[in-house]
């Protein structure tokens, strides 16, 4: 191998790197529903991964293999700070294993999944946190749960859900060009005043053995959480 493939690996294997050390944050629907505290989570790992939840927040983390995905986060509630028979029940598939990392009962309200993937390729991954609280079982809210310091800012439920139609707007961009997988490396929100509101960063997006980063930029309004007009390039 000479100098500039060497060089050229190097670069590529630092980025690939660089990529699964970046988490990707997103806000968890919120039914309200009632009853039993309950979120549905569903992503799709390839290697491992780490699944963080405090309060309505969800932090997804690749620790190996291609770049995790959220596929889906709906709770009738945020996560209790004091959940009571908290449980983590794994929904579907075999493959792979699931682990209780960090229990919210001793954390104040923070839970930490492990998933291994065992197999070749991704897979996907469902599993529902389960939880009551005291006097009478069904949800009641407790003190607000700031989430941890390395958590992308959610900036306010109009301010979520204009980064979250921004990613899923970029998501289905990327889909239409046949890149069946796609991992956000960040995401930035950018408030400004008047109509100058933006959400930019960057994604990976997987079609076939292919592996391409871009960049996105989507005009939003933080007020109304409306998404204006998206753009979405090849990084280089």
């Amino acid at each position: 191998m000479n100098a500039r493939a060497f060089q050229a690996a190097a670069i590529l294997a630092a980025l690939i790197g660089s990529a699964n050390a970046n988490p990707v944050s997103r806000q968890a629907i919120i039914t309200g529903a009632g009853g039993n505290g309950r979120c549905s989570i569903e992503v799709i790992v390839d290697g491992a991964a780490e699944v963080e939840v405090s309060g309505d927040m969800g932090l997804l983390t690749t620790i190996s293999g291609q770049p995790a995905a959220w596929r889906r986060f709906q709770c009738n509630a945020p996560l209790s700070h004091a959940p009571v028979d908290f449980r983590v029940v794994r929904i579907g598939s075999s493959r792979g294993t699931l682990r209780l990392l960090q229990d919210p009962r001793s954390t104040g309200g923070r839970a930490v999944i492990r998933i291994n993937d065992s197999k070749g390729g991704r897979g996907t991954y469902a599993f529902d946190l389960q939880w009551h609280v005291p006097r009478g079982g069904g949800w009641a809210p407790g003190p607000t749960v700031p989430p941890p310091s390395h958590w992308p800012p959610s900036g306010g439920s109009p301010m979520a859900r204009a980064i979250q139609s921004c990613q899923d707007s970029v998501t289905a961009r990327l889909n239409r060009d046949g890149y069946a997988y796609v991992a956000f490396e960040n995401t930035i929100p950018v408030d400004n005043p008047g109509r100058h509101d933006w959400v930019t960063g960057t994604a990976i997006g997987k079609r076939g053995f292919e592996r391409t980063w871009f960049s996105f930029s989507c005009s939003v309004n933080f007020s109304s959480g409306r998404v204006r007009s998206v753009d979405v390039r090849r990084h280089w």
